[in-house]
């Protein structure tokens, strides 16, 4: 008997479609130990140095622990195990799968009193077999039992320094937080660098100025066709318009004025077709059009990847199996055509940095001739089939001819004012064909299309205006991240890697330290407080170009190129002694209250103001530990009444974190609204107009 050792009851099921009945199925339920909850469970040991050693060295012992409620499903693997003639680990193909199958393997040997072979391996080592597949399909799983191989303990110890600096971080710097910003906080060595980022940009919104500015632009009419032209130039120089009294001048002299064609410029543009997804795409292109957050896509690529749907979705990869490339070129042909079909097959190089013993491909549909419309219908099949339809287009359109648009350029002068407008013509949709447009908006007199189509026009063609507008606006302050810009940022400076984005984000949501209001990231001010503290106090270890270095030594280890205790003895060195200096030296820090101007009716001295708690935002006194005055923060919404009794309505939040608004009357009247469009469009006030 042969015992297969997966992570998940849903890929045994998938396996089981695939193996005969001398293979016995099981999951470890993801990992099966780790480090224990409640201590750090490292111990670190210095060594004695050398004469020719400049710096200490030191040994990491880890204690693990079988984890909570996986003692039944250990014992139920070590009973299966001993009677087990081969034991195929078969954990997924990259450092986290890894490292599951050493500490399954570790596991089952424990007490094992076998002897040794002669090649100095137990019996019951030999036992144990590692296989790895990117796919969950006949084919890749008999290929992967044709090439068993041992376990990499590259990619295990690469995993183990991740977590074992995330311990000595989270367990030595957090009491450091405890006593001198504010008790309970915690520290991460990835986690507070995103904070940070997010901090530096709120602070860039807070000193932004708004400057005025007016977009002008004339409707003007060209024999039968109407069309938008926008001003571009004043006598001939670029100049805004930043004033009221400049814009009723330019308004008045075009009202007034005539207008011809003064030069047409066409091109033609062709547009190659995006990559395929990896990871970080992926999760970036989810938000973007699901709206998702990171942790649900990948919650969702999960699914799909041990039913069999697609490739494994922690990648870094852009490149395709040949095979699966022949398969979507024929698939492009039988269904578009000939036209659709580039004479060659597209090749992407893969950006950032990959080790080569991770996944080598790029996220795809295990066969491409399954289309999105499977799950229709399907239980849970809503997001499946959304992700599945993101994944199946991406790939097939990767494959197919580049799109081709003409574009022109049209110069429209009046008087001292140059006008242009822009449009754009598809000559060949090519690979768009899988990404149909909305339909364009008919020009109407007096009306602002969406998107226009420029008519055929010549040079120094007399055109009648129709109409002119003038819109005062101001400049915006930058964009705060989202799941897709966060995530994007964080890879373009090389922090964490695209299968931890999820947990960085949902961890720093956990911890307080930002909130997502209309999935935008603020900082609290606990976050602030803390990235301040970290900034001043560790710098080096808070710098971005420090924590990407140590993603790429990471890196280093899993290819076999650099030893992880000496990484991780490096790091301890100077770490240790920096927390000892701060714990000594540093002054404790507030965390910064919001001013409510009403007096503290307890005490009668104080103001009340809003603090940042454990479990959210709450009223203290300003005087406090002096007055201990508290009450709850209700944070009511402007305008909008409750649609069952009419009271106010308040923002609220799910045990989970949820925003939701509800009424003030619970619970006597339980309306809530979990949809807010209905509710959004009610407020005017600057948050929403922003989101």
């Amino acid at each position: 008997m042969k015992l297969v050792i997966v992570e998940s009851p849903t890929k045994t099921k998938s396996l089981s479609k695939y193996l005969g009945n001398e293979y016995e199925i099981m999951a470890s339920m993801g990992h099966i130990r780790d480090l224990p909850k409640s201590k750090m469970g490292i111990e670190i040991k210095e060594i004695e140095k050398s004469k020719n050693q400049e710096t200490k060295s030191f040994e990491f012992v880890p204690t693990y622990e079988t984890m909570d409620k996986k003692d039944d499903q250990v014992r139920r693997l070590r009973s299966v195990a001993a009677k087990a003639d081969e034991i195929i680990l078969a954990s997924d193909p990259d450092r986290e799968g890894e490292a599951i199958a050493w500490h399954v393997k570790e596991m089952l040997l424990e007490n094992s009193k076998a002897p040794k072979t002669k090649n100095s391996k137990t019996q019951n080592e030999v036992k144990f077999k590692r296989i790895a597949f990117h796919s969950i399909t006949k084919e890749a799983i008999l290929e992967a039992l044709d090439n068993p191989r041992e376990i990499d303990m590259g990619l295990v110890n690469s995993q183990q320094a991740r977590r074992f600096l995330d311990r000595l971080v989270g367990y030595k710097l957090s009491p450091i937080l405890w006593k001198k910003v504010r008790r309970g906080l915690s520290a991460g060595r990835v986690q507070s660098v995103a904070v940070r980022l997010i901090v530096e940009k709120e602070r860039e919104i807070e000193k932004h100025v708004s400057k005025e500015y007016w977009q002008i632009r004339v409707q003007v009419k060209a024999k039968k066709d109407l069309f938008w032209v926008e001003l571009a130039k004043i006598e001939n120089k670029k100049q805004e318009v930043n004033g009221e009294a400049v814009a009723k001048k330019v308004l008045a002299d075009l009202e007034n004025g005539n207008y011809k064609v003064l030069d047409i410029k066409k091109s033609t543009r062709k547009v190659q077709p995006n990559a395929p997804f990896k990871t970080s795409t992926l999760q970036q292109a989810a938000a973007n059009v699901l709206g998702w957050s990171a942790k649900r896509t990948m919650n969702v690529a999960q699914r799909l990847y041990e039913q069999g749907d697609i490739t494994y979705h922690r990648t870094d990869s852009f490149n395709l199996a040949p095979v699966a490339i022949e398969a979507v070129r024929d698939f492009i042909k039988k269904e578009y055509g000939d036209n659709y079909l580039p004479a060659t097959p597209r090749v992407y190089k893969t950006g950032g940095k990959v080790v080569a013993q991770e996944a080598h491909e790029a996220v795809r549909p295990t066969n491409i001739a399954v289309s999105p419309e499977k799950f229709v219908g399907q239980e849970s099949g809503g997001d499946q089939e959304k992700l599945y339809s993101l994944i199946w287009r991406r790939t097939v359109a990767c494959q197919m001819i580049e799109a081709i648009f003409d574009d022109t350029r049209v110069e429209v002068i009046s008087g001292q004012y140059l006008l242009t407008a822009n449009g754009v013509m598809v000559r060949f949709d090519g690979w768009r064909k899988l990404f149909p447009q909305k339909s364009k908006t008919k020009v109407v007199e007096g009306e602002e299309p969406e998107e226009q189509t420029l008519p055929e026009l010549e040079k120094d063609q007399e055109l009648q205006r129709q109409k002119v507008t003038g819109d005062q606006k101001f400049t915006q302050p930058p964009a705060r991240f989202n799941d897709a810009s966060l995530i994007k940022e964080l890879e373009k400076r090389g922090i964490g890697r695209p299968s931890t984005y999820a947990a960085i984000i949902s961890t720093i949501i956990d911890r307080r330290y930002v909130e997502q209001k209309e999935k935008r990231f603020y900082p609290t001010s606990i976050g602030k407080a803390v990235v301040d503290f970290l900034v001043e106090h560790f710098g080096k270890e808070m710098e971005y170009e420090f924590t990407a270095k140590m993603e790429t030594e990471l890196d280093e280890i899993a290819a076999g190129k650099l030893d992880w205790e000496k990484m991780l003895g490096k790091f301890w060195g100077i770490f240790a002694e920096q927390i000892a200096k701060v714990d000594k030296d540093a002054v404790r820090v507030g965390v910064p209250t919001e001013s409510t101007g009403e007096t503290c009716p307890e005490c009668k001295e104080g103001e009340i103001v809003i603090r940042d708690g454990k479990f959210g935002k709450f009223l203290s006194c300003s005087r406090y530990p002096d007055c201990k005055y508290k009450a709850p923060y209700i944070q009511y919404v402007p305008d909008v009444a409750c649609e069952k009794c009419g009271k106010r309505v308040v923002m609220k939040k799910t045990s989970k974190g949820r925003d939701f608004y509800g009424c003030e009357d619970y619970p006597n009247c339980t309306w809530a609204a979990w949809k807010l469009l209905k509710i959004r469009s009610q407020i005017s006030d600057d948050s929403s107009k922003e989101s």
